[in-house]
C-alpha cells in the first residue's frame, strides 16, 4: 500500500512538473521550475508522506541560508568566504536532512539530486536555445 501512495505522489509530481512546463511564458519561471525541482527531488529521494511533510519545511530553510550566504557574499573580497558560508550551511543541514531521512547515503543523496537537477535543467535551456537559434549565454 505505502508503494502506492509514494507512485501516486510521484505521479502527481510528475503531472504537476509537466503543466508547470506547458504554461505561458509569462507565468513565474521561478515558480515553475521550482515545482519541477521538488518533484524531480521527491522522486529521486523515494520521500515518503511524512519524511516529505518533515524534509521540505528544512529544505526550504537550507534554501533561504544559502540565498542569504550569496547576499552577505556578493561583493566579499575574499574568494573563499562564500564557498566557506556554503559549506558550513550543508554540513549543518546534513545532519537534519540524515535525522528525517535516515541514513549517510539519501542524506548526501539530497546535495547530489542538486547538482543533478541543475544539470539537467542546464541541458533543457541549452536544447531549447539551440532549438531557437540563439547563442549560448556565457
Amino acid at each position: 500500500m505505502k508503494k502506492f501512495v509514494i507512485i501516486g505522489l510521484t505521479m502527481v509530481f510528475v503531472f504537476i512538473g509537466f503543466t508547470l512546463i506547458a504554461q505561458p511564458a509569462n507565468n513565474n519561471r521561478y515558480a515553475n521550475i521550482q515545482g519541477l525541482k521538488v518533484a524531480y527531488i521527491t522522486k529521486q529521494l523515494n520521500l515518503s508522506t511524512t519524511e516529505a511533510q518533515q524534509f521540505w519545511p528544512v529544505y526550504y530553510s537550507y534554501l533561504d541560508e544559502l540565498k542569504e550566504a550569496r547576499k552577505n557574499n556578493m561583493h566579499s573580497t575574499n574568494a573563499l568566504a562564500l564557498d566557506e558560508a556554503t559549506l558550513n550551511i550543508r554540513k549543518n543541514y546534513y545532519n537534519q536532512f540524515k535525522q528525517i531521512l535516515g541514513t549517510n547515503e539519501r542524506a548526501n543523496k539530497v546535495f547530489l539530486c542538486e547538482r543533478n537537477f541543475r544539470m539537467v535543467l542546464r541541458n533543457e535551456l541549452e536544447k531549447r536555445r539551440q532549438q531557437r537559434g540563439t547563442p549560448p549565454q556565457q
